[in-house]
């Protein structure tokens, strides 16, 4: 995890007027116990060498940073580039965030741990570290979610997870984090709360964006060594937003590289239904941190929509909201038939089937690379593999398969 703050860090917990504490009394001893906890082992060696072998020798790291020639050549544009987060253990991004926070909760004496999900590869990967570290696991996702990501749930029980079906609100990824932070406050002693995403009160988006870091560390290092160039931008998708952090941190300060969060369009923004967060959210306070969400003129969350069970949240973590705020990084939305169409693309391209959460940043790749000159780079980062959404983008098609 690297000590190095961003500028737009003030300071511990805020990123310019966004982030905080904003949680019940209930909670607060907890939180203040993490953030000792990982003030502490961010810069104990020894957790470090731990964490980079589970890395290493568990999640399959590093990533490959693949050269799609046959994308670069059919768009007619710059050289695009690929992070392979869908090659890791669990199959996303999120193994690296869930094996420190595990580790983490394991060196505080934690013997359980719960976790919301919306597309259910956060799920995945914290039933699979708390099986690997021999830890109680349950998991909180949305009704609507545990149907259209089946196959996902059905894993979590697999690796031991008991998955509780949240029939409240929307039954998405909101009322998921709803109910885990419910059962938090209700069990603090031995349970330490996996949050997913870049959200929530400090310190859980700067822990999450420095486990996440990894992915710009590498993509840093490996771009350097083959082309002795840095990209001229990075590309990656937007929910919560802990993989595109991830795949900005280590470019923040680097001012040549544009930084651009795709957003969950949906249906259209000028419709009610989609997950475009900051271009259609307003400031607010809500899950623990100030933030953007989209909300009504009395502040209250509206439903949101997205294909993709893992962007409809309706807010964005704190350091995206600084970094839109700041213009630092650039967000876009991504409409359903776009991420489609590009789920689709990438398939018959170069035989990769990636996420329709990472599709939305491949449509947007498919908009840029035509016009950049071919000695520009472009790295998209694919957040995850898309085995879990065949059978939705099937009947979206009007194909009706079995999961």
């Amino acid at each position: 995890m690297p000590t190095k703050q961003t500028r737009i860090t003030q300071q511990a917990g805020r990123y310019g007027e966004f982030g905080g504490q904003y949680i019940p009394e209930t909670l607060m001893h907890e939180v203040k116990n993490l953030t000792t906890a990982y003030e502490h082992y961010k810069n104990d060696p020894e957790f470090q060498t731990e964490l980079r072998t589970l890395l290493q020798k568990y999640a399959n790291r590093p990533s490959l940073l693949y050269h799609a020639k046959k994308m670069t050549a059919d768009l007619k544009g710059a050289q695009i580039y690929l992070k392979r987060e869908d090659l890791n253990q669990t199959g996303s991004h999120k193994i690296n965030n869930v094996l420190g926070q595990i580790l983490l909760a394991k060196k505080m004496g934690k013997t359980r741990v719960i976790a919301e999900t919306g597309a259910g590869q956060h799920g995945v990967a914290t039933a699979t570290v708390a099986a690997l570290m021999g830890m109680e696991c349950e998991i909180f996702m949305g009704e609507l979610d545990t149907k259209r990501q089946a196959l996902n749930v059905y894993r979590m029980e697999l690796l031991g997870a008991k998955v509780n079906s949240i029939k409240t609100g929307t039954g998405t990824l909101k009322d998921a984090v709803n109910a885990a932070m419910r059962e938090w406050s209700r069990r603090t002693e031995d349970t330490h709360y996996v949050i997913g995403s870049v959200m929530g009160p400090h310190p859980f988006p700067e822990m999450v964006a420095d486990f996440q870091s990894v992915i710009s560390q590498e993509i840093k290092q490996q771009l350097l060594a083959e082309t002795g160039k840095l990209p001229d931008a990075v590309v990656a998708c937007v929910g919560g937003g802990s993989n595109a952090i991830g795949a900005f941190y280590h470019f923040i300060d680097e001012p040549t590289v544009k930084l651009i969060g795709c957003e969950a369009a949906g249906k259209g923004i000028n419709t009610n239904q989609h997950a475009a967060t900051i271009e259609r959210g307003s400031t607010g306070v809500f899950h623990g941190m100030k933030s953007i969400f989209l909300q009504d003129d009395d502040g209250q969350i509206t439903p949101v929509y997205s294909i993709s069970a893992g962007l409809d949240y309706p807010g964005i973590g704190p350091q995206h909201a600084a970094l839109a705020e700041t213009k630092r990084a650039e967000y876009v939305g991504i409409t359903d038939d776009e991420a489609v169409a590009a789920f689709e693309y990438l398939a018959r391209t170069e035989g990769i089937v990636a996420a329709i959460e990472s599709c939305h940043a491949v449509a947007y790749v498919r908009k840029l690379a035509p016009k950049l000159n071919p000695d520009q780079i472009i790295v998209c980062n694919l957040s995850g593999r898309g085995d879990k959404d065949v059978a939705a983008i099937a009947r979206y098609r009007g194909k009706e398969i079995y999961d």
